[in-house]
């Protein structure tokens, strides 16, 4: 770990040498973590920019006027070499100007100018980012093509801006009662639209991961399982919005996490059948975690990723809906629909034979695997009895690549 920090820093400061000869002032180190990891950036004192005037559009062009003048160039190339050294997605990258932002302007003594440095890392790093305010509040919108829900947007040339920083207001701002105006930018490279697509997870410090103890009973024989999970996952997620299904029934496990729990799943199935292997699955995914709502929990709709649902005492079942379709995804590669109802969200896999009553999708049947608890211990192949006269949507379909 000391080696590959020593590396990164010189990686990063390397392009400062040529500006920063003698008689010249030296940049400000910062310094942070970044999931377990160490990153240290220099930040040049021309960026240095305060504000304290009343917030308007006039005294935020003000600001942008100021820092576009500054040496910046420096800090946000480190930035994206970090992203690319690293792979970071979209969401990740943000986190890492989040905490960027953090060193240079702390949220507790000025939000709203940690948010504007947030918005000015983020459009020089190429995305298509804008502010609004009304005089008293400052949302930070990023440009995204993605269905996101439960958080603002707005419609401009026909794009997409969803809020980022939505729940810095407690999720509770008035539109109807401020009258929010776009303060239009000057930086002319903002491209990229945004993902929330979260193909990998950061790779966390071994020695920051804890273990959970996880057990359920199949056929009368009692399944111990002590998987290693990271609680720094809570922190990634903390402010995720609701995305669709396809996104977030994708998001992998961490390194260690999965290390820990996924061989030794594929050991106990492996001398199983296909269909009994699902479900022992079916059957871990519904027993070896206490159900609640996620209103009872969070307060409000918030859809966990599988490691999330490992990490968390209570999950509901959309929750357990993604945990189960990633593990027979990961240990069967099986075709896969997820099946909305108005008030519960399950899974149909396809097997070379249906079993049960099946669902017929684009020709193809599946048969229902329900890894929620149910009043009924229900089999492979059967629908709750209270869902047998509702409505459902398939809201996701995974077909396997050919391999």
């Amino acid at each position: 770990m000391k080696t590959r920090r020593t590396i990164l820093f010189l990686l990063f400061f390397i392009s400062f040498l040529p500006r920063y000869s003698s008689g010249q002032t030296s940049p400000t180190r910062l310094s942070f973590d970044f999931y377990g990891n160490p990153v240290e950036l220099m930040l040049d004192k021309s960026s240095v920019i305060s504000y304290n005037e009343p917030l308007d559009k006039e005294s935020i062009l003000s600001f942008q006027k100021a820092i576009t003048a500054g040496n910046t160039i420096p800090l946000i190339q480190a930035l994206l070499n970090y992203k690319k050294q690293y792979q970071l997605d979209d969401w990740l990258y943000y986190q890492l100007i989040r905490k960027a932002a953090q060193q240079i302007s702390p949220k507790s003594e000025n939000y709203h100018r940690y948010t504007l440095y947030k918005w000015f890392l983020l459009s020089r790093s190429g995305y298509d980012a804008t502010l609004k305010t009304d005089g008293e509040k400052l949302l930070f919108y990023v440009q995204s093509d993605e269905n996101i829900y439960n958080i603002p947007s707005y419609l401009k040339n026909g794009k997409q801006y969803v809020c980022l920083n939505y729940h810095d207001y407690g999720f509770n701002v008035d539109f109807k009662k401020g009258t929010f105006t776009e303060v239009a930018s000057e930086i002319v490279d903002t491209q990229k639209g945004f993902s929330y697509k979260i193909t990998r997870l950061p790779v966390f410090n071994p020695g920051d991961y804890q273990e959970k103890d996880l057990q359920f009973n199949y056929n009368e024989n009692d399944y111990h399982f002590k998987v290693r999970l990271n609680p720094q996952i809570k922190t990634i997620f903390a402010n995720y919005p609701v995305v669709d299904y396809e996104s977030y029934f994708n998001i992998p496990l961490s390194k260690e996490t999965y290390s820990s729990l996924i061989p030794l799943l594929k050991k106990n199935v492996k001398r199983m059948s296909t269909k009994n292997g699902v479900d022992y699955l079916m059957k871990f995914t519904r027993y070896a975690f206490l159900f609640k709502p996620d209103s009872e929990v969070f307060g409000s709709e918030k859809r966990l990723s599988p490691e999330q649902t490992l990490l968390n005492e209570q999950s509901d079942c959309e929750d357990r809906a993604a945990l189960f379709f990633f593990l027979v995804k990961e240990i069967y590669n099986l075709p896969m629909i997820v099946l909305a109802y108005p008030e519960h969200v399950t899974i149909a896999v396809k097997f070379d034979k249906p079993v049960g009553t099946p669902i017929i999708y684009n020709g193809l049947r599946y048969s229902i695997c329900e890894p929620t608890p149910q009043k009924q211990d229900l089999a492979v192949g059967q629908l709750a009895p209270n869902l047998f006269k509702e409505t459902y949507e398939v809201v996701y379909a995974y077909t396997p690549l050919r391999r």
